[in-house]
C-alpha cells in the first residue's frame, strides 16, 4: 500500500511540480488541498481542482478558511494598523498561517503519513508551514521537494513540459498569491534592488481616471459600511473597498524587509482594500483615542505584526495582545471620507460622535474655554521645572 501524502496545492508552478514529482518519482499516493483565504472565486477553485487531477492527484478538496482568517487575524491587524516597515499589510504572511492550520487539520482527518508544501529554501513560507505543522501534528512528516532539491523556476517549468503537462508557462514566470487582504507578486524584477514590476504584472489594471469620494464606516474598529451601504458580512465589505480602490491602481508598492531566515527580501504587492481600510481606521483613531491609548496601541500593533509575520501566531502572547487591541476599539466608531484618484488617495476627514475634537473645552489654535490664561502660565512654569534644574546645574558646573 502506498504511503499517503497531503500536498498543500495552489495550482502554481511549485505545487504543480510537487504533485507530479511526489507521485511519479517517489511513488506516493498524492492528495491535494487548497486552503482558500478569500483569494479564489468558485470558478478559479474549479480550475485548481482540474489542475490537481490532471497532475495525478488521488483526491482534491478546497478548504474555505476566509471567515477564520478575518475573525482571527485581519480584524486585529486593522485594530493594530499593522503595516510591516510602514508599507506592507502582511497579506501573504498572515494568510499562510491559517492555510497551514487548515491543511494540517485536514491531513489528520484523512490519515496522511506526510504533509507537503512547495516552499523554497530562501523565503519565509517554509518556516510558517513547517512550524505550524510541527506544533499541531508532530507525528506527520514534512516533505518539501522544491526546497530540498534547490530548484529554479526554469527547472520546474522544463520538468512539467517533459511530463506532458500543458499550462500558461509565460504566466508562471510571476509568482502571484492572492487573498482577502491583498495580492503579492514575485518575479525576476523583485530579485533586483534597482528594478520594479512592470504594469502588466499586476492582476488589477487601472480603469478609473476621474476623482471619486469613498466613505468607510466603522463600528468599534470593524468595517460596517462602504459608500453608505451597510454590511453585516465584513468579508463582503473588504471586497467592496478592494473593488473600488483597485480600479485606481491604489495599494501598489514594493515591500523590502528582513526575512525570518535573516536575509533581505523584496516582493511586489497590491492591496487597495487593506491600505484604504487601515489608513482610514488609523485616522479615525486619531480623533477618538487618547494620546496614551494611541501610543501603547502603536507599540503592540508593531509587535503583533512582527510576530504574525515571523510565524509566531500560535504563541500565547498573541492572544494577550489581541485582548488589548480589542479593548482599545470601544470608541472607534464613525465614518471616514477619502478622495480617490489614480495611484493615490487623500484622507479628507471623519464624522464621529466620539470625536475628541468636538468638545466644550476649546478649539485648537482658536479659543480656550475650560482654562484661563493664568492657568496656562502656571502650568507652563511647573512643566519647565525639570529642564530648568538640569540647565542650571550644567551652568553651575561649567563655571567651576
Amino acid at each position: 500500500m502506498k504511503e499517503k501524502v497531503l500536498l498543500a496545492f495552489s495550482g502554481g508552478l511549485d505545487t504543480s511540480f510537487c504533485a507530479i514529482y511526489l507521485a511519479k518519482e517517489k511513488g506516493y499516493e498524492v492528495h491535494t488541498a487548497i486552503a482558500n483565504t478569500g483569494g479564489f472565486s468558485a470558478d478559479e477553485l474549479k480550475v485548481v481542482e482540474e489542475k490537481a487531477y490532471r497532475l495525478g492527484a488521488k483526491s482534491h478538496v478546497a478548504l474555505d478558511v476566509t471567515t477564520d482568517y478575518y475573525e482571527k487575524s485581519i480584524k486585529y491587524m486593522v485594530f493594530g494598523n499593522v503595516l510591516r516597515n510602514g508599507t506592507y499589510p502582511i497579506s501573504v504572511s498572515s494568510e499562510r498561517i491559517f492555510q497551514a492550520i487548515a491543511i494540517i487539520e485536514y491531513a489528520k482527518q484523512i490519515g496522511a503519513d506526510y504533509v507537503a508544501h512547495g516552499s523554497t529554501g530562501a523565503g519565509n513560507d517554509q518556516v510558517r508551514f513547517d512550524l505550524t505543522f510541527e506544533i499541531l501534528a508532530p507525528k506527520i512528516k514534512i516533505l518539501t521537494p522544491t526546497r530540498d532539491m534547490v530548484l529554479t523556476r526554469e527547472y520546474e517549468i522544463n520538468y512539467l513540459k517533459e511530463h506532458g503537462y500543458e499550462a500558461d508557462f509565460k504566466k508562471m514566470e510571476y509568482s502571484i498569491n492572492k487573498g482577502l487582504w491583498g495580492t503579492s507578486i514575485g518575479g525576476k524584477e523583485t530579485l533586483k534592488s534597482d528594478q520594479t514590476l512592470p504594469e502588466e504584472a499586476y492582476p488589477s489594471q487601472i480603469t478609473k481616471k476621474a476623482e471619486e469620494t469613498l466613505t468607510i464606516d466603522f463600528v468599534q474598529g470593524e468595517i460596517t459600511g462602504v459608500n453608505g451601504k451597510k454590511y453585516t458580512n465584513k468579508i463582503e465589505a473588504i471586497n467592496a473597498v478592494e473593488a473600488i480602490g483597485s480600479q485606481f491602481g491604489i495599494g501598489r508598492d514594493m515591500h523590502i524587509g528582513d526575512t525570518i531566515i535573516g536575509i533581505k527580501g523584496r516582493v511586489g504587492f497590491e492591496a487597495a482594500g487593506a491600505l484604504l481600510i487601515i489608513n482610514a481606521h488609523k485616522m479615525l483613531e486619531k480623533h477618538t483615542l487618547t494620546k496614551w491609548q494611541q501610543y501603547w496601541k502603536d507599540q503592540l500593533g508593531t509587535w503583533y505584526g512582527m510576530f504574525l509575520h515571523e510565524a509566531q501566531y500560535l504563541e500565547p502572547v498573541m492572544r494577550d495582545m489581541e485582548a488589548f487591541l480589542q479593548s482599545s476599539q470601544a470608541n472607534v466608531t464613525g465614518t471616514v471620507i477619502i478622495k480617490l484618484r489614480p495611484y493615490s488617495y487623500t484622507l479628507v476627514g471623519v464624522d464621529s460622535t466620539f470625536d475628541l475634537m468636538k468638545t466644550d473645552f476649546g478649539e485648537y489654535g482658536e479659543v480656550n474655554k475650560a482654562w484661563t490664561a493664568d492657568d496656562v502660565k502656571g502650568f507652563t512654569k511647573i512643566l519647565g521645572n525639570q529642564m530648568k534644574i538640569f540647565y542650571n546645574v550644567q551652568k553651575r558646573n561649567n563655571k567651576e
